[in-house]
């Protein structure tokens, strides 16, 4: 059971896999129509796929198109949202809340979370209005999206711990059959929304490997959780000084073992190894960004084998942190 329970969990975090034969953008706008963009609530929870199954309903209604995968689930989203009042993210508020309820540590998660404190917070409240307020549809660029998004996964990961607060893990909020990922975490623009949909309906389908040092799950193992918004006009910047610290990182990052010729990366570079092809491959990606001395070890020996830390899925919260933390 407790195998079993490893394996389905693995399957929650990566989303899945395509199946053979059936393109990327075909499977995501199946799986968007077929769900009604989550209208539908059957309850299956859906990460226990197999990764040959075919998308939800099955292989009837297949969509081809040439139009990209994200905005296609736009569109579905604006059509299922009316047309509602819109009005952009306050990033103001939001930096004062991280500069408040956040706290740069030592240890392993990198930064830590006040949830309890913000369990009472009116800002905090009021930034979850506005974060309803909001329409992607009205988005203008592709950095625009990317910033939006990775704010709005970080803010409702938050938000899902301070509601289920006090928890040790993002992943007791859900259950085994209900997993937290595909609950819904909040509503923008008058739709329900999931943390799932975000990561992997949206995110991962506009081919930026890079997505993943952004999306924070609330862990110890997570890249840190950048203690300012994401920007569209520092975007770039952003996420390279995230990457290059998450790399950095010789606990959850990257770390060599050079006696034994082996490269130990962060488990998400397995469970999301295909997101990273189009950079030349999960440890190509991860030199590009690593210190100096790591990169170029890494570049002389080519066949190094590559391991993967174990997640740590403990809460990141301001509460567990050590005195010395």
């Amino acid at each position: 059971m407790a195998r079993l329970a490893t394996a389905v969990e693995q399957e929650h975090r990566s989303g899945g896999r395509r199946s053979p034969g059936i393109p990327a953008d075909a499977q995501i706008l199946g799986n968007a129509v077929l769900d009604g963009f989550r209208g539908r609530r059957d309850g299956s929870g859906g990460h226990e796929e197999l990764r040959s199954r075919p998308p939800r309903g099955g292989p009837g209604l297949i969509w081809r198109s040439r139009v990209p995968h994200y905005i296609l689930a736009l569109c579905l989203w604006l059509c299922g949202a009316g047309a509602a009042a819109s009005e952009p993210l306050d990033e103001a508020l939001y930096a004062k809340l991280l500069a408040q309820h956040t706290r740069e540590s030592h240890d392993l998660a990198g930064t830590r979370v006040d949830y309890r404190g913000l369990e009472g917070s009116a800002d905090w409240a009021r930034l979850l209005r506005n974060l309803e307020a909001t329409n992607p549809a009205a988005l203008d660029g592709r950095a625009q999206q990317l910033a939006y998004w990775f704010n709005v996964y970080n803010i409702l990961a938050i938000d899902v711990v301070v509601k289920g607060y006090p928890v040790e893990s993002i992943r007791d909020v859900g259950s085994f059959l209900s997993p937290v990922w595909r609950r819904e975490a909040g509503h923008l623009a008058g739709k329900p929304v999931t943390l799932h949909e975000i990561e992997h309906e949206i995110l991962r389908p506009m081919g930026d490997p890079r997505i993943h040092v952004a999306l924070v799950c609330a862990s110890l193992s997570c890249p840190a959780l950048r203690r300012e918004p994401w920007t569209a006009t520092r975007l770039d910047a952003q996420l390279e000084d995230s990457l290059r610290t998450w790399l950095a990182d010789r606990r959850k990052g990257l770390a060599l073992d050079r006696d034994e010729g082996r490269v130990r990366l962060s488990k998400i570079f397995d469970w999301f190894d295909e997101d990273f092809e189009t950079a030349g491959g999960a440890l190509a990606f991860a030199a590009r960004y690593a210190p100096a001395e790591e990169r170029a070890w890494i570049e002389r020996h080519e066949g190094a084998r590559v391991e993967y830390f174990d997640y740590d899925w403990n809460l990141n919260d301001l509460a567990a942190a050590s005195p010395d933390g």
